[in-house]
């Protein structure tokens, strides 16, 4: 993955300064590359029936509340030697004008605040930030807290052994996304597996001599570990940062964040239908679930 050229940030619509924000500025700087701020906000409110006239001074100070922060935003973020746009957007339907601005700038990142929803709300229903994990053509980096501007420790989450992300390259998509990352913010990347064997206990497969016994798991274990550690070397990741942990997604990304203070999870998505999709990719579970903030991917291949 080439250095980052162009970012575009979906600004917090309160107008206030947020870790995205501080992430999308320090980023920029890093890079050198054009920063796009976009902030996505409802029309001004509409004048109910039973109401005779319009209020034109009340509709004004809307209206000028945010482009006064257009103008604002733009002169300080300019005096930080960056070389930057500032657009609000008034819109009832935020997503696809995200997805319009992806087509029109075609930035190499999206960043954008992690805005979490409660358990609930998200039944019924799907938060923008999981729609753009899911329809988003470019990376998506939703930051939920950012002690620091710049990451200091980056993940890449694998999954070598699956054959929907072997096939589709998305292994090697998350390792380079998180490479370019890690280069660019002169941190470590740290290579991460959850592997778990409960799948292989719970299949129709016919069980030998009674049961799987403990050569079995083992053998399946060796060949997990493995693949692993060819997808590492390939890459040069060194041993000291290669973390091959058994146990649910999930929970082990959620753990290793925590004991390893890591700033970024870079995950893939894939394309779901049926019951899968309703319960979510386990990125979108993660998003939920980490204290830190992840960068989610999509294979370049289609499947």
């Amino acid at each position: 993955m080439a250095q980052y050229q162009r970012f575009l940030l979906i600004a917090d619509p309160t107008l206030h300064q947020s870790p995205a924000q501080l992430r999308a500025v320090a980023l920029a700087k890093a890079a050198g590359a054009v920063l796009d701020v976009r902030v996505y906000v409802e029309p001004a409110p509409v004048v109910h029936l039973w109401r005779e006239q319009v209020d034109d001074a009340e509709q004004q100070r809307y209206w000028r509340r945010y482009h006064r922060w257009e103008a604002d935003e733009l002169d300080r973020l300019s005096d930080l030697s960056l070389d930057v746009t500032v657009k609000v957007v008034f819109t009832t339907h935020p997503l696809l004008d995200i997805l319009k601005t992806v087509e029109d700038l075609k930035p190499d990142l999206l960043i954008k605040d992690a805005t979490l929803e409660p358990v609930l709300k998200r039944v019924f229903i799907t938060p923008l930030d999981c729609h753009l994990l899911r329809k988003c053509t470019i990376p998506v980096h939703l930051v939920n807290h950012a002690p620091y501007s710049l990451p200091h420790r980056i993940v890449a989450a694998v999954d070598p052994f699956d054959p929907a992300t072997h096939i589709s390259g998305l292994n090697d998509t998350i390792i380079q996304t998180a490479n370019a990352l890690a280069l660019q913010c002169d941190a470590p990347l740290h290579l991460l597996y959850a592997y778990d064997l409960s799948p292989a206990f719970n299949s129709d497969a016919p069980l030998a001599g009674g049961g799987w016994g403990v050569d079995f798991t083992e053998e399946l274990r060796q060949s997990l570990h493995q693949a692993f550690i060819t997808l590492a070397e390939r890459y040069g990741v060194p041993a000291e940062r290669r973390h091959f942990v058994m146990g649910l997604p999930v929970p082990v990304i959620s753990e290793f964040v925590e004991q390893y203070l890591a700033d970024v999870v870079v995950m893939g998505t894939v394309h779901r239908v049926g019951v899968d999709r309703l319960i979510g990719s386990n990125t979108e579970r993660v998003l939920y679930s980490v204290p830190g903030s992840i960068l989610a991917v999509k294979s370049h291949v289609r499947g």
